[in-house]
């Protein structure tokens, strides 16, 4: 059992999916959690759970900066908002690649630039960025301006890892297959518009899983624990690949 009694975390897009997972186990195991998304309704499930909520949007500079200003250090920073959109790189116009970027790698930016001074002081600590299986990993089809967000922030992570080391702080990233999501919900959605069939659009994403099955989001939060832990002190400057055997 993964402990993490002791720790401050800090996990923004709690407010589904994945992020909601990690916010969840973490408290469970025993962490301080400050769980933030940009939306409040889907903290309210966190709070419950006994998580700290914040409304918080991390594309956001100044507001970031106010919200470390105001915090004490933590010992894991969890970056989990994220955005997906799909296309090709001739159907997207600036918006969609300068949002996916600003989602995607510049809140991580922000998040890590005002959190990783007050960690170092403090001893050091656990980065864990998502990052995707599509990325630098692995070529997907309509992900153009995703893939490219997603292979930034492995770069970034492992920059972090190098750079801090010494401070004793670890960042690793996470490429994880298909997840279960209200995300991909909204994906399959928005496939079914363009397909003219809510089946079809599910089976587009379940039929290229290996297992023919989609990843649900308790199993990427279990690693991102471990990394979190003192049991994933040896863990720096990966990405670690959890697809359903995609990549096998």
């Amino acid at each position: 059992m993964i402990g993490l009694a002791g720790k401050r975390i800090f996990v923004s897009g709690a407010g589904a999916g994945m992020g909601a997972a990690v916010a969840l186990l973490s408290t469970r195991a025993g962490a301080e959690v400050l769980a933030t998304d940009k939306f409040e309704d889907g903290l309210l499930p966190l709070r419950k759970a006994g998580c700290t909520v914040a409304v918080l949007d991390v594309t956001d500079q100044e507001a970031v900066d106010r919200f470390f200003t105001s915090q004490q250090p933590f010992d894991g920073i969890v970056n989990m908002a994220g955005w997906v959109h799909h296309g090709r790189l001739t159907d997207l116009i600036d918006e969609d690649w300068q949002r996916s970027f600003q989602i995607n790698v510049d809140s991580m930016f922000y998040v890590l630039r005002a959190a990783l001074p007050k960690m170092i002081l403090a001893g050091g600590g656990s980065v864990v960025n998502m990052a995707s299986l599509a990325s630098s990993v692995k070529g997907f089809a309509y992900r153009a301006a995703y893939s490219a967000s997603k292979a930034a922030v492995i770069g970034l992570t492992k920059s972090v890892a190098v750079d801090y080391m010494a401070d004793n702080v670890r960042a690793n990233a996470i490429c994880p297959g298909t997840i279960e999501s209200a995300s991909l919900k909204k994906r399959i959605t928005s496939l079914a518009e363009e397909l003219g069939d809510a089946n079809k659009a599910r089976a587009w994403f379940v039929d290229r899983q290996p297992m023919k099955r989609l990843g649900q989001p308790d199993e990427i939060a279990k690693l991102i624990l471990y990394l979190l832990s003192d049991d994933g002190a040896y863990a720096t400057g990966q990405s670690f690949i959890i697809d359903g055997g995609t990549t096998a």
